[in-house]
């Protein structure tokens, strides 16, 4: 039997680090605690071993005069100390509010919402939060408390939740002064412990804490969660590939520890199953992927070079092979009125230049044009109509079409991409970043670009998606306002950007 720790000898606040939900089905979500009274301490000031015993509630009112569900689940050691609910047999499109309690303490309260039954019409639409690329020494996360106060259904983040890289005491742009980090953060990330104290460091932002708890996530990694640009088993830095995947089991262990993921994610060494699909009602399939575990190396190294026949030969692969044939299967089978797939690279090719020859990111599926090709044929083949790829990565906001033929701005239009900004990577940002003018006219199929930080929020109905580019005036002090950028509309049938 598991030893258990008494929930009374917990002499300090064990919820530092908030809770989440994520994941939601018609009839489940998944609730998310980790317990931590000190939380940047390797063990986080907990028993090494055992399980410490957290009784959870879920309620149909904040105020948990109607408890629909309770008990009692344990936080193990091995697992860090985090709880991965998964509660089933709730009503679906229903909001629910949720807490713990371990001893005395009692955690903030989150609000999470299941998704619609999946025959159902999705009745006035749905609201969905896009967000990526939160560097906690790069500003703050001021994006996530306007984030918490949007009346979303769901958050897509798709990729670099936390950094590798070291942080000095003052961490950096936020210029803490008064009460600097513990040392132990000024080194890149390697072990399980590095990367469960970053995942502790930035959990521990307030904002944050709000953006989960306001919303149910659906997320995904890209690199950062393990290191910079990595391709399958092949490190930045051409590690030795035993090396480099003792590394990556470590990340990805702390990656599936502090999101709220169902067991089916729970890593198994260097190898985890992340990519999934989510039916919401008959409005939306959602095919989320991981375009980092399973890609080729980047041809010519992993920045903007010239493609080549490297980059154009027809076996490399951004998804994998097993991946692209889900990928192509679930296209054949939907029914939905929408096709969405969160991801994490730019998925329309970008020109740096008016020139007939370019050169294009490496990193991106401008990389692996064949890739991305027989996704566009399963497009195709299986009549989608209405395809929608949400991205992250580069910390700028773009609007662009999807088109048959990039060289050919009369081609037919398969589909419309955003790319949500960055919640603090890139410091400040500006409006208009030095390559605006020629991004746009390298580019027709380019509809809105802006280097600001912020988020965007993706409306979709049986009629349009609209998509709202959030920008903020600032990340470098906290506190800073969001507005409306550009509002960018796609009919369904259709298929393209124009402003709204």
């Amino acid at each position: 039997m598991t030893p258990q720790t008494t929930p009374r000898a917990l002499t300090d606040n064990p919820f530092t680090l908030g809770v989440a939900s994520g994941d939601p089905l018609p009839d489940s979500v998944v609730l998310w605690t980790r317990l931590a009274p000190l939380p940047y301490e390797v063990g986080n000031g907990l028993p090494a071993d055992g399980a410490v015993d957290v009784q959870w509630e879920l309620a149909s009112d904040e105020s948990f005069r109607q408890v629909v569900q309770r008990g009692t689940v344990p936080a193990p050691a091995a697992d860090n100390h985090t709880v991965h609910l998964d509660v089933r047999g709730l009503a679906p499109a229903a909001t629910y509010w949720y807490r713990f309690r371990a001893g005395q303490w009692f955690s903030p309260v989150g609000r999470t919402r299941t998704a619609p039954a999946p025959d159902a019409s999705v009745t006035g639409g749905a609201r969905f939060g896009l967000l990526s690329c939160q560097q906690y020494d790069e500003g703050y996360y001021t994006a996530l408390a306007h984030l918490a106060a949007e009346d979303l259904d769901a958050v897509f983040f798709v990729g670099d939740y936390i950094y590798e890289n070291a942080i000095n005491a003052q961490a950096g742009a936020r210029n803490y002064t008064d009460r600097p980090l513990p040392d132990f953060f000024a080194h890149w990330t390697w072990n399980l412990d590095d990367y469960r104290l970053r995942y502790a460091l930035g959990k521990s932002d307030p904002d944050l804490q709000a953006a989960h708890a306001a919303h149910p996530w659906y997320v995904t990694w890209d690199d950062h969660e393990v290191e910079n640009n990595y391709a399958g088993d092949i490190s930045q830095n051409n590690d030795p590939v035993d090396v480099f995947r003792a590394r990556r089991a470590a990340a990805y262990r702390a990656y599936w520890e502090n999101m709220p993921l169902r067991e089916a994610c729970r890593p198994n060494g260097p190898d985890a199953l992340l990519y999934r699909r989510f039916q919401y009602g008959r409005l939306a399939q959602f095919d989320i992927l991981d375009t980092r575990q399973y890609r080729s190396d980047q041809a010519y190294g992993d920045g903007w070079q010239y493609p080549g026949p490297e980059t154009d030969d027809p076996a490399r692969t951004l998804t994998g092979d097993e991946q692209e044939r889900w990928l192509l299967d679930g296209f054949r089978a939907s029914t939905a009125r929408w096709n969405v797939i969160p991801q994490q690279v730019a998925f329309s090719r970008r020109k740096n230049t008016t020139a007939d020859r370019s050169t294009l990111s490496m990193d991106a599926w401008d990389g692996y044009p064949a890739s991305r090709e027989r996704v566009l044929a399963g497009v195709r083949q299986a009549g989608i109509a209405n395809l929608a790829v949400l991205s992250g990565d580069v910390h700028v906001h773009y609007a662009m079409d999807i088109k048959e033929d990039w060289d050919d701005p009369g081609s037919r239009t398969l589909g419309v991409e955003v790319v949500g900004t960055s919640v603090s990577s890139g410091f400040d940002g500006d409006e208009r970043p030095d390559d605006w003018n020629l991004m746009l006219a390298a580019n027709p199929h380019m509809k809105y670009y802006d280097g600001r930080r912020g988020y965007a929020v993706v409306s979709l109905d049986d009629t349009h998606l609209q998509a709202d580019y959030r920008t903020l005036t600032g990340v470098l002090t906290p506190g800073a306002p969001v507005s409306t950028a550009a509002r960018f509309v796609s009919e369904a049938g259709a298929p393209g950007f124009s402003a709204a």
